[in-house]
């Protein structure tokens, strides 16, 4: 059965105890409602550490006015059960007190790939975002820590804010998991209705374009052009549809390195993300 500890003193010295005793612990963040993508996520921590930490915290300081942490999907005891088939030693599970304490006056802000897209469309999501990444890995001093492909700008946030900070943690990123359709996994796909979940197959669609399109030497701009209209098509309201360097999310300076397209749009009231990595390309002279 998996533990479940709220209180983060008594989790980190459970993990600095492990780590002393030569146990390689994994660590992977989540806000709940977890489905297959997180059980990959835990699965693939299972596998390659001695001890797996999985923490449910919905943080309240990522979510802007009028955004949805108040509906946000919460189900710990099935979230417990998924965790524990797939072999989780630890449930950390704090209560906001806990992360936040009265009085907290101290926020990490991040600049650098922070600033375009989520951090345009969501002010202040990103130092909510890297606030209570730091708090969960000194609460959980784990030696790896595990995050999905899916929130590509957040895994680009955090692992610059490791490295300016030093913090002693390597960052995983694992693949996206979708659905049969394409749909990238995503606690938020709950909200959709059968239509919307229908039309939001138009993310995955967008992002299958722009790879044909980008292995068929097409320009950026044909590229993310060819990316608006197909979610624009499938009544997808959108916030952006991009090319751009997977390290810096800056226009590609190399029209034939690697590159990742993003997309944001909402479907309905749901506002979902997804991205597509490309490959570096050889361009015809």
């Amino acid at each position: 059965m998996a533990e479940i500890v709220a209180d983060p003193a008594w989790m980190r010295r459970t993990i600095l105890d492990a780590r002393a005793a030569g146990r390689r612990v994994g660590f992977v963040p989540t806000m709940g409602a977890l489905h297959a993508g997180h059980g990959s996520l835990a699965a693939r921590a299972v596998a390659e550490c001695d001890d797996v930490v999985v923490s449910i915290f919905v943080n309240p300081t990522q979510f802007g006015p009028g955004e949805d942490f108040d509906r946000y999907p919460r189900s710990l005891d099935a979230d417990c059960r998924l965790l524990e088939e797939r072999g989780v030693r630890w449930v950390f599970a704090p209560d906001a007190a806990a992360i936040y304490p009265p009085g907290n006056a101290t926020r990490i802000v991040v600049d650098g790939p922070s600033r375009r897209f989520e951090g345009e469309v969501r002010p202040g999501h990103f130092s909510g975002v890297a606030t209570v990444v730091c708090r969960l890995l000194l609460a959980v001093p784990a030696d790896v820590a595990y995050f999905g492909a899916k929130d590509w700008q957040q895994t680009v946030v955090v692992r610059r804010m490791v490295r300016d900070l030093g913090l002693p943690v390597d960052v995983v990123v694992c693949p996206t998991v979708r659905e049969p359709d394409g749909l990238a996994m995503s606690s938020r796909n709950a909200y959709l209705s059968p239509g919307e979940r229908a039309r939001a197959v138009a993310l995955h669609e967008s992002l299958e374009a722009a790879a044909r399109l980008w292995a068929a030497a097409a320009d950026v701009a044909a590229i993310e052009r060819s990316m608006h209209d197909v979610l624009v098509s499938r009544g997808v309201a959108v916030d952006y549809a991009a090319v751009v360097d997977p390290d810096t999310l800056e226009p590609p300076a190399d029209p034939t390195a690697a590159a990742v397209a993003l997309i944001a749009g909402s479907v309905g009231s749901t506002r979902l993300i997804d991205n597509r990595p490309l490959p570096a390309r050889r361009l015809s002279s």
